[in-house]
């Protein structure tokens, strides 16, 4: 209770003593009380987080990459330094890892994406290359499914599913166009979220944003456009949109900024409903900034029928707490209540001092998809800290200090609940240049078991 509550409890005090009008004024008191009360149930409540297990797949983990592919994706990355293309394997020097590019083969690591499947199995989605249209024409877009063997920390691929389009049905040129086997790459699409539905995927992309479902061999069946309510909204490095990022001169389709599509995607337990869920805030052509609503800076987010396979005008917001924050994840864990993840843009735990950004929120948060304002803007039940993680038995092989275990990466963009009590948690590390974890050395992707029943039950 701050000092601006004890005045108004003092104020209703008084009147209560100095009035004959006492039963009328009390039903007053207890109405302010009643906004008092809920104003207060509006703020969420932390929980605290306990480390379970820890597994890690290293950072230079690479696929050969199918039989039928080019042979230019036997080399990886060859666009990723500042003159543009380079053949030469390793020819590229990075000062900030000591790693050099470009790599032989495909890159496995940098899970945007995550669902439970069960007995320490997970699908996992690979991210889209090497952070940018530009640099990421020679990765192979794929997702996989694997195992966790958490006693001894490690990650085990049991299937890699590669994206395809040999029927041509994504509606803009890709890189492999003139092939057969039609390979699509990190340049055509940037899928960042996933959900099994029958025997289908759908993945949410960046670019477009598009919505793309593949079969269970990864073929595209079809690639939608979003248009929720009739509205088209295009994102800056959609193919139909030869647009810079929205700034100084909007268009009136272009409102999503660059890398602000489809980052996360819940799905109802029905497998009926989709819930793509844009990374940041859309751009208000009038304000010229970000979209606020309710006074908040705000991400939207959509419905999808999968049954009638159409957009339905439902629109829903989630509250951000800060214009500069991002979400990494959505997803529905019972009923209508979902996690979501937030961070901003930092890197490196600020208890040890190196980064010169070090993480300082990142965080995973609890929601009901029924519990919004008159406006739509969602509630935000609890929380708990990724920065904050207790690791009371030593679990975890780095980042513990004083029992106090952080996940300070700039993108962490996996989480799911596995049971009851516990969830699990990931990071994409934008390899090779991701370095949150120690300096000079590129980080792994760290997978998580957290113990959070009080948080999963928080009401």
């Amino acid at each position: 209770m701050g000092p601006g509550d004890t005045a108004r409890l003092a104020w209703i005090h008084s009147l209560l003593e100095h009035t004959p009008m006492r039963s009328i004024l009390l039903g007053v008191a207890v109405g302010v009380l009643a906004s008092f009360s809920i104003a207060h149930a509006a703020e969420p409540v932390a929980f605290d987080a306990v480390l379970k297990a820890h597994a890690e797949l290293p950072a230079q983990s690479f696929l050969v990459p199918p039989a039928d592919a080019p042979r230019s994706f036997m080399l990886s990355g060859r666009f990723t330094g500042k003159g543009g293309r380079v053949e030469t394997p390793y020819a590229i020097y990075d000062a900030a890892t000591g790693l050099s590019r470009p790599f032989p083969g495909q890159p496995l690591q940098g899970f945007s994406g995550i669902r439970s499947l069960g007995g320490n199995r997970f699908l996992v989605l690979t991210d889209n290359g090497f952070g940018s249209k530009a640099n990421s024409a020679d990765v192979i877009l794929m997702f996989n499914l694997i195992q966790v063997d958490w006693d001894a920390g490690r990650v085990v691929v049991d299937k890699t599913i590669t994206l395809t389009d040999p029927d041509r049905i994504v509606p803009f040129p890709i890189v492999t166009e003139g092939t057969d086997s039609r390979y699509l790459t990190g340049a055509d699409l940037d899928i960042e979220s996933i959900q099994p539905v029958g025997d289908t995927y759908w993945l949410g992309d960046e670019f477009g944003p598009w919505l793309v479902q593949v079969d269970g061999e990864g073929k595209v069946l079809q690639v939608l456009a979003t248009e929720p309510g009739g509205q088209l909204i295009q994102g800056p490095d959609n193919a139909f949109v030869p647009t810079p990022n929205p700034g100084s001169a909007l268009s009136e389709t272009v409102i999503s900024k660059r890398s602000g599509g489809y980052e996360g995607m819940a799905l109802d337990p029905n497998g009926t409903t989709l819930y793509p869920l844009l990374e940041k805030p859309v751009q208000d052509a009038a304000a010229k900034g970000p979209e606020h609503v309710s006074g908040k800076p705000v991400l939207r987010i959509f419905e999808f029928d999968t049954k009638a396979n159409a957009w339905r005008d439902k629109v829903r917001y989630y509250p951000l707490e800060d214009e500069g924050h991002a979400i990494g994840d959505f997803n529905l864990i019972e009923g209508r209540r979902g996690l979501i993840i937030e961070r901003d843009n930092g890197q490196g735990d600020p208890r040890e001092g190196w980064s010169e950004t070090p993480a300082e929120f990142k965080r995973i948060y609890l929601i009901d998809l029924d519990r919004a304002d008159e406006n739509g803007v969602l509630e935000k039940i609890a929380y708990i800290d990724l920065m904050a993680i207790k690791d009371p038995n030593g679990i975890a092989p780095r980042g513990t200090i004083d029992g106090v275990f952080s996940f300070p990466f700039v993108t962490i963009e996996d989480v799911d609940r596995v049971d009851e009590t516990t969830i699990v948690v990931a990071n994409d590390n934008n390899y090779p240049f991701s370095v949150g974890r120690e300096k000079g050395r590129a980080d792994d992707n760290e997978f998580l078991l957290l113990d959070v029943a009080d948080f999963l039950k928080a009401k």
